[in-house]
Order: C-alpha cells, then structure tokens, then sequence
C-alpha cells in the first residue's frame, strides 16, 4: 500500500458504506451488517474483498441481483444441521445471521452446521473468524459460486470452478489463528485488479487456453480464456483440485445446490460448522495442544531472519489493531470505484477521511 495514500477513520466508513447501501435500497439492518463486514476486510488487509467490492454490490442491488429485504428459508433443520436458501440476500448478513443460529446449538450440542444455497457473494471470509475468536469456538467456512467458473482442474484447460475459498479459526492463549484460503494460486478480484493496471503477477499463476503457463491475467478475458491455476501449480496442482473438490462437496453437496443448477448471477453457496471446544478434549487441554503448536511456529529458525515465522492470520490482527488506532488505508482504486455512486447518492468518501 502506498503509505502516501490517504487515511480514513474506520468508525466513518462504515457509516459511509451504510449510508450508500440504505440509499441503493439495502434494509438497514442488513445494510450495517454489510458495511461493518466490508470495512472489517480491509481493517485486516484484504484489500481485494473489503470496500472493493461496494461499487459491485450496489449495482447488484440497484439491478435487483441481490434482494433488498427478507429472510432466509428454511429448507431444512435438524438440531445440529440447518439448510437455508439465501434468496440472493445479502452474503455478509446471511452469514452472520447463520452464525448467530449455530452459536447456542453448537455450545448445547458440541457442533453445528449450517449450509446456504442462493447466498449472495459473502466478501472477506476472515472477517468472520474474528467471531470464532471472540466466541472461543473453531469454525469453519467455505463458499463456492455456482455461478461462475475460472478455475480448471488440474491437467485441463477449461474452467469448472471458482477459487473456492475455504477459512479456519479458532483461539489461542492470547489471540487466535485464522486461515483464509483458496484452491486457486490467486483471485479472481487480484486477477481483475491486475488486469485493468496493466499488470502481471510476479509468477505465472495462471494458464492460456492451451494450458501453456503464464503470469498475464489478460488470458481471463481472452476468447477462449485460460485460467486460474490450482494451487500447487503445474507440477502438484493435484493438490488445490482436492481442495476444490472438497469445498463443493461442502458447499453445492450439502445444500443440494451449485453447477448442475441453472446460473442465476454472482452468488455464494455456503458451508459454515461451528465446534465447541468444550465439547471434546475440553478448551484449557485444546489452548495447551494448539498454544504449544504456536510455539514451535513463531519460535522457527526462519529461512530469512527478517521475516521471522508468523502464524496465519497474526499480520491482520496487527494491522487492524494499528488501522482501528490510525486510520485506514485503503487502495487507490477504491475512491475512483465509488466516484459514481457518491454522485447518484450525495455521499462522500473524502468525509471519512482521518481528521
């Protein structure tokens, strides 16, 4: 990020995003829900999947791809398995909302799971296991669009899924682990971003059509387009398209609900469990197990003695304690994003601006 960039005062862009999104229609409820969760991705550094995305779903909801308002359908509900349709509302909303759901079923039961056919695009799913942290719970989350594809399997050349990310959270002594993942080497949001400076990723992280590696991310939007790599690459990309496998069996197998579908618009299907940690080895013996883990990482002989082992998810706690502190920095792509909007919607993003 480039430190010359401006800062913005967390608390205020996120009344910034809520106030656009009520005025594009958003119920407010579901608007805050969005805007706190959006504001949260950037807070941890996910530049791609925070405020980025606003410009997008406006649009959506201005066009009537995401609902408005509603409630989740319940398809299916057994004490420690719910089914939702999400009805395209709002991903950021229905997952917490889901999370609100398992929370008292988890800790009355050991675990619960919760999958969501027909979610809208859920954004930044680290955000998420800030609440596992806060909770003391382990959970687990993935999500896969059944509405798009730009990943091949491994040895193929045409794509059948997408990224696929896939996140794990859960506490420590002091803080927490949180993994957020995907199947794919890189993103579809980095992919676009990317493409539209002109740019080129530092490896080849993506194929041409006729599988020959490259590091362009023009190939996307070639006729016909390449795509994203597994992860593993060329030589062990068995390894992402397992990964991949296993978030839609997760996803659109358990809701019942993906690619055999007719597409529908940018969406999510989603899988969410929530473990308590009481209910099995006990959560002062889990601390000691995985405190203990922690250890052996961060105390690691590094390859590179400036850059000392962390463990996943500590750089963004980090830099969300500094940024609620400082200010925020957002990318410079963002403000030249959501010039349009503020025009339709007499907001300004220069009013969060770090006084």
């Amino acid at each position: 990020m480039n430190t010359a960039s401006p800062l913005y005062d967390a608390a205020a862009l996120v009344a910034f995003a809520d106030g656009l999104l009520q005025r594009a229609g958003l119920a407010p409820a579901m608007a805050a829900s969005v805007a706190q969760t959006l504001v949260d991705g950037d807070l941890l550094g996910h530049d791609t999947h925070g405020l980025a995305l606003l410009a997008g779903y406006l649009k959506e909801i201005e066009s009537g791809g995401m609902a408005k308002t509603g409630a989740p359908e319940t398809l299916s509900d057994r004490p420690a398995a719910v089914l939702w349709d999400g009805r395209r509302l709002p991903g950021p909303w229905l997952v917490h909302k889901g999370l609100d759901l398992l929370l008292p079923r988890a800790r009355e039961l050991g675990t619960a799971t919760l999958a969501i056919r027909r979610s809208h695009h859920i954004a930044c799913l680290a955000v998420y296991m800030l609440r596992a942290l806060d909770e003391g719970m382990l959970m687990l989350l993935a999500c896969s669009d059944p509405n798009a594809a730009s990943v091949a399997p491994f040895g193929g050349t045409q794509a059948v899924f997408t990224p696929n990310p896939l996140a794990l959270g859960f506490p420590l002594g002091a803080g927490g682990v949180m993994v957020d993942i995907s199947a794919s080497i890189t993103t579809n949001g980095m992919s676009n971003r990317k493409h539209a400076a002109g740019e080129r990723f530092a490896q080849p992280v993506l194929i041409d059509a006729q599988g020959q590696p490259t590091d362009d991310p023009a190939v996307l939007f070639a006729k016909p387009p390449g795509t994203l790599l597994p992860v593993g690459g060329t030589t062990h990309g068995h390894k992402g398209y397992g990964l991949a496998l296993l978030v839609e069996s997760l996803t659109a197998g358990l809701a019942g609900h993906g690619r055999a579908d007719a597409p529908e618009g940018w969406g999510a299907t989603v899988y969410i469990t929530l473990h308590d940690l009481a209910a099995f080895g006990g959560k002062d013996d889990f601390l000691r197990q995985m405190d203990h883990v922690a250890a052996r990482c961060r105390g690691n002989v590094p390859v590179d003695a400036a850059r000392p082992v962390r463990l996943p998810g500590e750089g963004g706690l980090q830099r969300r304690a500094h940024a609620l502190r400082e200010g925020v920095r957002l990318h410079p792509t963002i403000a030249k994003a959501l010039a349009p909007a503020e025009a339709r919607y007499g907001l300004q993003l220069a009013d969060s601006l770090r006084r």
